[in-house]
């Protein structure tokens, strides 16, 4: 009888476990254009592997609450959470332009030559992982790094910047050519490029440059 129930829960905890597998399907990208190949991809709680195929799709297995690791040497890696709702994904990787990432990434079979210099030279704007930031104030904390502070207000300081200038510290936006004091309604996505101004590199905005100037470009 003991045997018996042993035998039962072993069963129990193996059908427990297994219930909890579930099949990620995916799609590696690049530029946001090109499929990325032959890259290894794995589930680090499922401790699964596979690799992306000629069109950069993969499928792997997963267990509840996972995080699916991509790491491949010519581009950024990137970590993403799963959940038991996660059923697709689509991963746009950075690619980190060096003469030698170039060769190595055509070389690995990542991409192909063609696709590759076709990328570098026409689509560089779309080389970002922006879409992945949930509102445009983590996106400038995580470009801007140490340099850019962001209140809970919106309130965007620049550390560097003229902070005398009218006894105010506040960065001045520019978005698109236009100052502007409202950048909440800009979407990650859509965004094509951020440069961070800090003192004398304002000044082509005149004196209210002086404290700093965040220069947002979008792609409408």
């Amino acid at each position: 009888m003991k045997t018996l129930l042993i035998i039962a829960t072993a069963l129990l905890i193996t059908s427990t476990v297994y219930g909890q597998n579930t099949v990620v399907n995916g799609k590696l990208t690049a530029y946001n254009s090109f499929p990325v190949m032959n890259v290894e991809i794995s589930s680090k709680k499922a401790k699964a592997t596979t690799v992306s195929d000629s069109l950069g799709n993969f499928s792997i297995v997963c267990l509840e609450k996972d995080v699916i690791q991509v790491k491949a040497k010519t581009f950024q890696a990137v970590n993403v959470k799963v959940n038991k709702q996660t059923d697709s994904l689509k991963i746009n990787l950075v690619f980190i332009d060096t003469k030698k990432n170039r060769e190595l990434a055509v070389n690995s079979g990542f991409m192909t030559e063609r696709n590759l210099n076709y990328a570098i030279s026409n689509l560089a704007e779309q080389n970002n992982d922006y879409c992945k930031y949930s509102d445009i104030y983590a996106l400038l904390r995580a470009v801007g790094g140490s340099s850019i502070e962001v209140s809970n207000s919106g309130r965007i300081t620049i550390r560097g910047g003229n902070t005398s200038f009218s006894g105010a510290d506040e960065a001045l936006i520019v978005v698109d050519g236009q100052p502007t004091s409202n950048i909440e309604w800009i979407r990650p996505c859509i965004v094509r490029s951020i440069n961070i101004l800090k003192g004398s590199e304002g000044a082509i905005y005149g004196s209210r440059g002086g404290n700093g100037v965040v220069v947002i470009t979008t792609k409408n």
